[in-house]
C-alpha cells in the first residue's frame, strides 16, 4: 500500500481524527488522538467545496520556474517541492486580509527558507496582494518588488526580511510569543482581541543553523502552541543530499525542546497536510510538521537532484516540465478559473470585518485597555512622554551621580520602564552584570500552573536566538524590545543585528563591559573591535555615553527611534558624572558635542564613554602647559554622522589638529582626525589584570595625551 495509502486510510475522510501515525524504521506506532486534539477551522470561515488543489500547486510551480528562468537566477526547486503545502496552508487555514495586509489580527506567515521566496510572491500575487504579474516577470531586477529574498517594507504581504537561514524561525517565535504575551494582556472575557496564528515554512538549512536550535528551545518552554512549523524534509541542499551532512534525527530533537510533532505527513497531499494542520491548531505545545516532499517536483529530469536547488531549470526543462504537469497556459499566464480559487479577499474581508466588530465591542466595554492597545499597535510612545524623558535627564543632573553606565542605564529603566509598558526586556544570562531588569518588573515565566506573562525575559545563553526573537517581537507589534549581553558577545548576534537594521526595526541592544575597563576576565571577554565592527553596520545607531546623563539621552534616543535600531555600549567600571549646560543637553542628541572648551584652541580631544574623563583631565594639564584644547564628547559616531555639515564644522573646526582617544582599534577613527591627527586606541587584544593597571599598560593616560598633543603640535 506504501506511506502516502497507509496514511490516507488511517486518517480517512472523516472530519473527526482518528490516531496519528509515527513512522519511525520502517514500523508504523498508533500514538493517542488526544495528543493532537483536533481544532475546528474558525467560524470566519466559508464552508470549503471542491476545488482542484493540483492545479492551484501546479499554478505556484508554473510561476516559480516561469520568473527564475527569465531571471536567469533564484531558487525553483523549494517553490515546486512545497506547492501543496502551500496550497493547505493558504487555501484552508490562513487568516488573512490581501486588502489590509496590515490588519493586526492576521495569522502571520513566515518563510524561513526564504531563497525560495518565488513561493510567497507566487501565493501573494494568486491570493489578491497589490502583486501584479509584472513584478513577478520582474523577479530579481532592480527597484522590483519580487528581491531575491523576501524583504520586510518591499513586497506586502511579507512579514519579516528572511534569506539567512533560521533566523525567519527564530523571527517567528518573536511573533508567537508577542502574540501570547498581548493576548495575556488585553485579552478580556469573551472578547479574544489578539488571537492568531504563527505559521513558518523552513528547509534543511534552517535545521542545520544554530539559531534554529536556540529559538526552537525557547518556544517549546514557553509552550508558544500557536506557532506552527512546517519542515519540507525533501533531503537535498546546494552541495547535494544532506545524508553526507546532515542525519540528525529532527523530530526527536523537537520532541526534545517539548513541541508537539507530527511526522510522516505526505508533503503532496494536501488533505493530509490540511488534517496536520488541523490537529496542531488544537495542540498545547509549539508544532513541527514534518513534510517529506521532492524538491521540484514536476520537472521530469532533475526532480529530486541539486541541480534544481539553486539555479534555472533550463528552457529545455521548463518546456518538459509543462507537458508533465500538463499545464497549457504560456509563461505568466493563469486561468481565470484558478484566480477565483485562489482569490481570498473576499474571506480576509469577512475576517477583519468580524474582528472589527470585536473591537468596537471590546472599546465599548474596555475603553481604556482599548485605547492602549490600540496606541500601541500604532507604536507611538505614550502621551506624557516628552514629560517622562525631561524627568529623567533632570534628575541625573540632580542627583550627579558617579556609576558605571551599566548602572545608569538601569536607572533610567527604572524611571522608563514603569510608564511605557510596550518595553520589553531580557538578557543572555546576564542579568545580574548587564542590570537590565528593573524595580519590581514582572518576569516571563512557565511552570506546572502553565504560562505566566512578564516584560523581562530570561533568553540563556542563547544571544542570536534571542537578538533574532527580538527583531521578531518588533516585526509583529505592540512591544519595543531590549536585550543583553557582554559587548564580545555582540559577534554571537551580529547577523540578527544586520537584520534589524537592514528592516529598520526599533530595537535596542544593550552591551555592557565595552572595553578592557572590564578587567580580569582577559581578552576573551574585553570588546576592542566590537564598537568600530557595529558602527559599520548601515542604520545601526550605536551609543557609547560616558555617564548618567548621556545614558539616560542614549535611552531616550533609542527609544523615540522608529526607523532602525540601537546598541547602548555601556561600562563595567564607575565613570563620574560631568557638568553639562543646557546647551550642551541638547547637543547630546546630536551624537557629539563641545563638553569642554578653550578659547583659540589649537587641538580637539575626541573621545567617548570611560575616556572621556581621561579627556578632560588631559584638557587641564594641557592648559597649564598653555595649549588651549577642546574636548568633544562623541556618544553615537553614526547620529553625529547625520547632521548638517555646519553643526558639524562647529564641533569639529577645519583646521585644528585633532586627537582621538577610545579603548579599541584606531582605524575608525582616520575619518574623523584625518593624516593631520592621530589616535589612541588599541590595535591588539587586551590582557588579565585589573582595570586600573590595564588602562596604564596600554598608555590611556594623561600624559600619554599630553605627549601626544605635543608631538602633533611640534
Amino acid at each position: 500500500m506504501g506511506l502516502e495509502g497507509s496514511l490516507r486510510q488511517a486518517w480517512g475522510a472523516s472530519p473527526a481524527l482518528p490516531p496519528l501515525l509515527k513512522c519511525r524504521a520502517g514500523v508504523m506506532q498508533r500514538r493517542d488522538p488526544r495528543d493532537f486534539p483536533i481544532s475546528r477551522l474558525p467560524a470566519d470561515r466559508t464552508p470549503m467545496t471542491p476545488i482542484p488543489t493540483t492545479r492551484m500547486a501546479n499554478a505556484i510551480r508554473a510561476l516559480a520556474m516561469d520568473a527564475v528562468q527569465k531571471a536567469n537566477s533564484g531558487h525553483p526547486g523549494m517553490p515546486m517541492g512545497m506547492a501543496e503545502i502551500a496550497v493547505a496552508l493558504w487555501h484552508e487555514h490562513l487568516r488573512h486580509n490581501p486588502a489590509d495586509p496590515g490588519w493586526f489580527n492576521r495569522d502571520r506567515f513566515v518563510l524561513s527558507n526564504g531563497h525560495g521566496s518565488m513561493l510567497q510572491y507566487a501565493l501573494l500575487h494568486l491570493t489578491g496582494y497589490d502583486l501584479p504579474m509584472d513584478q513577478l516577470r520582474a523577479f530579481r531586477q532592480l527597484h522590483s518588488r519580487t528581491p531575491g529574498h523576501p524583504e520586510r517594507g518591499i513586497t506586502p504581504g511579507v512579514e519579516t526580511t528572511t534569506g539567512p537561514l533560521g533566523q525567519g524561525l527564530a523571527n517567528a517565535v518573536g511573533m508567537a510569543l508577542a502574540e501570547r504575551l498581548l493576548a495575556a494582556e488585553f485579552n478580556r472575557e469573551d472578547l479574544a482581541l489578539v488571537d492568531h496564528h504563527t505559521y513558518v515554512f523552513v528547509g534543511d538549512g534552517c535545521m542545520m543553523e544554530g539559531v534554529s536550535h536556540e529559538a526552537a528551545s525557547l518556544a517549546g518552554k514557553w509552550g508558544l502552541n500557536k506557532l506552527i512549523v512546517f519542515y519540507d524534509d525533501n533531503g537535498i541542499s546546494i552541495d547535494g543530499r544532506v545524508e553526507g551532512w546532515f542525519t540528525d534525527d529532527t523530530p526527536a530533537r523537537f520532541r526534545a525542546y517539548g513541541w508537539n510533532v507530527i511526522e510522516a505527513v505526505p508533503g503532496h497531499d494536501v488533505s493530509a497536510i490540511s488534517r496536520a494542520i488541523a490537529a496542531a491548531k488544537g495542540a498545547r505545545q509549539p508544532t513541527l510538521i514534518v513534510c517529506k516532499t521532492v524538491i521540484g517536483k514536476g520537472a521530469p529530469h532533475l526532480a529530486g537532484t541539486d541541480k534544481v536547488h539553486g539555479a534555472a531549470l533550463g528552457e529545455a526543462e521548463v518546456a518538459a516540465t509543462r507537458v508533465a504537469l500538463g499545464w497549457k497556459e504560456a509563461p505568466f499566464e493563469i486561468g481565470a478559473d484558478l484566480y477565483a480559487a485562489w482569490d481570498a479577499r473576499a474571506r480576509g474581508k469577512e475576517a477583519q470585518q468580524q474582528w472589527m466588530a470585536l473591537l468596537a465591542r471590546y472599546r465599548k466595554r474596555h475603553p481604556e485597555q482599548a485605547a492602549e492597545f490600540e496606541r500601541r499597535m500604532n507604536g507611538t510612545l505614550p502621551g506624557n512622554w516628552h514629560e517622562l524623558a525631561a524627568e529623567l535627564v533632570a534628575r541625573t543632573q540632580v542627583e550627579r551621580t558617579s556609576v558605571a553606565t551599566r548602572k545608569a542605564s538601569q536607572l533610567a529603566l527604572n524611571h522608563l520602564a514603569p510608564a511605557v509598558p510596550e518595553l520589553l526586556g531580557g538578557s543572555a544570562d546576564l542579568t545580574g552584570s548587564n542590570l537590565t531588569n528593573w524595580d519590581k518588573v514582572s518576569t516571563l515565566r512557565v511552570d506546572g500552573e502553565g504560562f505566566h506573562a512578564g516584560r523581562y525575559i530570561h533568553y540563556g545563553v542563547r544571544e542570536f536566538g534571542m537578538a533574532a526573537i527580538a527583531n521578531g517581537i518588533v516585526v509583529h507589534g505592540g512591544y519595543i524590545p531590549f536585550t543583553g549581553t557582554f559587548l564580545t558577545f555582540s559577534d554571537y548576534s551580529r547577523n540578527a543585528l544586520r537584520m534589524a537594521a537592514l528592516m529598520k526595526l526599533r530595537a535596542i541592544a544593550v552591551f555592557t563591559h565595552d572595553s578592557i575597563g572590564l578587567g580580569e576576565d582577559g581578552p576573551t571577554h574585553q570588546s576592542v573591535e566590537h564598537a568600530a565592527s557595529l558602527r559599520l553596520i548601515p542604520n545601526m545607531d550605536v551609543w557609547r555615553p560616558a555617564d548618567t546623563t548621556e545614558t539616560a539621552l542614549a535611552w531616550i534616543s533609542a527609544v523615540e527611534r522608529a526607523d532602525g535600531p540601537s546598541s547602548l555600549l555601556l561600562s563595567r567600571q564607575t565613570l563620574p558624572y560631568l557638568d553639562k549646560s543646557a546647551a550642551q543637553l541638547a547637543d547630546i542628541r546630536r551624537g557629539a558635542y563641545v563638553l569642554k572648551d578653550a578659547r583659540n584652541a589649537r587641538v580637539v580631544l575626541i573621545a567617548t564613554g570611560s575616556e572621556v574623563a581621561l579627556a578632560l583631565a588631559a584638557h587641564v594639564e594641557l592648559e597649564s602647559l598653555g595649549i588651549a584644547a577642546r574636548v568633544v564628547s562623541m556618544p553615537s559616531t553614526s547620529v553625529f554622522d547625520r547632521q548638517e555639515a555646519r553643526y558639524k564644522t562647529r564641533v569639529l573646526p577645519e583646521g585644528i589638529v585633532r586627537l582621538a582617544i577610545e579603548a579599541g582599534v584606531t582605524d575608525f577613527w582616520w575619518k574623523y582626525v584625518r593624516a593631520s591627527g592621530a589616535v589612541i586606541g588599541i590595535d591588539g587584544f587586551g590582557e588579565s589584570a585589573p582595570a586600573d593597571v590595564l588602562f596604564r599598560h596600554f598608555h590611556f593616560t594623561v600624559e600619554n595625551v599630553v605627549a601626544t598633543v605635543r608631538r602633533l603640535l611640534a
